[in-house]
């Protein structure tokens, strides 16, 4: 009996060592972390915790052993003005600086600059650089920067170069209009019916009166408030529509329009800065305002 029961204990103690030694091969190289889109991706089951520095894919720096690029990577959206921020060896400068430049995908270079440092540049130590490229990049979308060593010797055995490809933001169209609001600097005794025109930059579209009335309703901005724009519409007004016909501009809000609305005077205003917004535009000469498509009563003090 002792004999059985000393068998059975070591066949379980041999069945853990077993388990153990599985265990114990099994968690190998194979499980670790790996750098998976630019993400830590658990792979397998590894006993660390996920890694707390960038994933490689994401790391801004090395572009190449020489030079480490802190405020830009590659296939970044790039917009003018660039700021080029890093770290080079002091070999890539001739005094204090080293070329960048910025061109299409057909290699048309868009702009050139020396990028800067103001530490002592006679070192094969990385010293710091930076400087800020302006650029036009017209239609173009995608194009790369090109870093080179200066290099006054001209000697090809001293060239050093290398690419970061980039995106260009696209560029957006865009017009002016005008927006009508109250404004108490110039107008302080507020003779309720003038208004004074803002100009207001916005992407290019063919609604351009409805355009110009999303923008009235936004209220004047911080810096047109400072000097003395102010509006006499509620907040939250929304358009329901807007029909341009025969040059009579019907334009239908929802009732915030009216919401706790009194008196002559602020109705008054309320119906300029509508009214002035739209007949900026040729098409429009007279303005119907209503509001849910009631035009009875709307607006009366």
């Amino acid at each position: 009996m002792k004999n059985k029961k000393l068998s059975i204990s070591l066949i379980v103690i041999g069945i853990a060592i077993i388990l153990f030694i599985a265990t114990r091969f099994m968690s190998g190289p194979e499980d670790t972390w790996l750098c998976q889109s630019g993400q830590w991706v658990k792979h397998g089951n590894p006993s660390a915790a996920m890694p707390i520095t960038l994933c490689p894919s994401q790391q801004p720096a090395p572009i190449q052993s020489d030079v480490i690029l802190t405020s830009i990577k590659a296939n970044d959206i790039i917009s003018s003005p660039l700021t080029i921020e890093g770290q080079a060896r002091g070999g890539w400068f001739f005094e204090a600086s080293f070329p960048v430049q910025l061109v299409d995908a057909s290699g048309n270079v868009l702009a050139q600059i020396p990028l800067q440092t103001t530490e002592d540049w006679m070192t094969e130590n990385y010293i710091h650089f930076k400087s800020e490229m302006t650029f036009n990049s017209g239609t173009n979308t995608a194009g790369k920067l090109v870093f080179r060593k200066d290099n006054p010797s001209g000697l090809p055995q001293n060239d050093k170069s290398f690419e970061v490809p980039v995106r260009f933001q696209p560029v957006i169209e865009t017009m002016s209009v005008k927006v009508y609001f109250n404004n108490e600097k110039m107008d302080p005794e507020f003779s309720c019916n003038k208004v004074f025109a803002v100009e207001r930059t916005i992407p290019k579209t063919t609604a351009i009166a409805r355009a110009a009335i999303e923008e009235l309703l936004k209220g004047p901005a911080a810096a047109e408030l400072l000097q003395g724009y102010f509006t006499s519409i509620n907040p939250g007004v929304k358009i329901q529509s807007l029909i341009i016909e025969n040059e009579v501009a019907k334009i239908d809000f929802d009732e915030q329009l009216q919401n706790q609305i009194g008196g002559s005077c602020r109705v008054s205003a309320i119906r300029s800065e509508i009214t002035e917004t739209l007949k900026q535009f040729s098409t429009v000469k007279s303005v119907i305002i209503s509001i849910n498509g009631n035009t009875d009563e709307i607006l009366q003090p």
